[in-house]
């Protein structure tokens, strides 16, 4: 079942990016109903799934496969959400084509590692899916401030057809900061909690993935800083938002992408 139920939404998510990438650019722009209705499919299948691969015997089994999944399935379901308000078109088909690739690639590469918790733990499981969370949503604060900063770009260059089904760029980044604030606040949650109450979370082990996401942690907060106090916005920005969120991927997944996925 669960092969089979990863396709089916595989081929809804990119059959939702296909039907935005193709009109990205026309007259008309994406049929927003047809998207949003793929969209939705495939990220209700998507739950289901999830369901069924991490959630069993009173564990939770948050292996590396099923956290990229989960992640794939947040940032997804984030972005259909916002469709509803804000014309996102820009981003929806890397979400999408990510979510749907993802899940194919999945079926091919064993899931050699596990790392099942006992619901029991709800500090631990609650720690872990707070910075989740924080993690879909800083992602897609990234995938905004590069939406600003081509936004932006077409602007200058006065290249009006390329952003006529894009929203105003005031628009944009004021949802930018909106996302980098809601995600650093619970990026901050995520660490308090393990800073206070899990015991291994400065253990040699772990220390790598705590530095790491302190040091991506303190990069957000200079860029909204430095938005907020010295006018900061555009190219910058987006380049400081990658940094960090590219250090944040690499404190989640980096060793045990090479432990479970490399070395299994």
């Amino acid at each position: 079942m669960t092969p089979v139920l990863s396709i089916i939404t595989a081929l809804l998510y990119l059959t939702a990016a296909f039907s935005v990438y193709t009109r990205l650019f026309k007259a008309n722009g994406p049929n927003p109903k047809l998207f949003f209705s793929l969209g939705c499919a495939a990220c209700l299948l998507h739950c289901v799934l999830i369901s069924q691969v991490i959630f069993s015997d009173s564990k939770v089994n948050f292996s590396l496969l099923n956290v990229t999944s989960l992640v794939a399935l947040i940032i997804a379901l984030c972005v259909t959400t916002l469709s509803l308000r804000s014309k996102i078109n820009l981003i929806l088909p890397g979400v999408y084509t990510f979510a749907g690739s993802f899940l194919l690639i999945a079926l091919l590469v064993p899931d050699s590692g596990t790392l099942a918790i006992d619901s029991s733990q709800v500090v631990l499981v609650l720690h872990i899916s707070l910075a989740l969370l924080a993690f879909g949503v800083l992602v897609i604060s990234t995938l905004f401030a590069i939406q600003v900063n081509f936004i932006n770009y077409k602007l200058k260059a006065k290249n009006i057809t390329a952003v006529n089904h894009l929203p105003p760029l005031m628009q944009v980044e004021s949802q930018l900061f909106r996302l980098l604030i809601t995600g650093v606040v619970l990026l901050i949650a995520s660490q308090f909690l393990g800073g206070f109450f899990i015991d291994s979370f400065f253990a040699k082990d772990n220390l790598h993935k705590t530095v790491l996401s302190l040091f991506a942690l303190a990069i957000y907060l200079v860029i909204l800083w430095g938005h907020y106090q010295m006018g900061w916005r555009g190219h910058r920005i987006m380049i400081l938002s990658t940094i960090a969120t590219a250090i944040l991927t690499l404190s989640y997944f980096g060793s045990r992408f090479v432990r479970e996925i490399l070395l299994s």
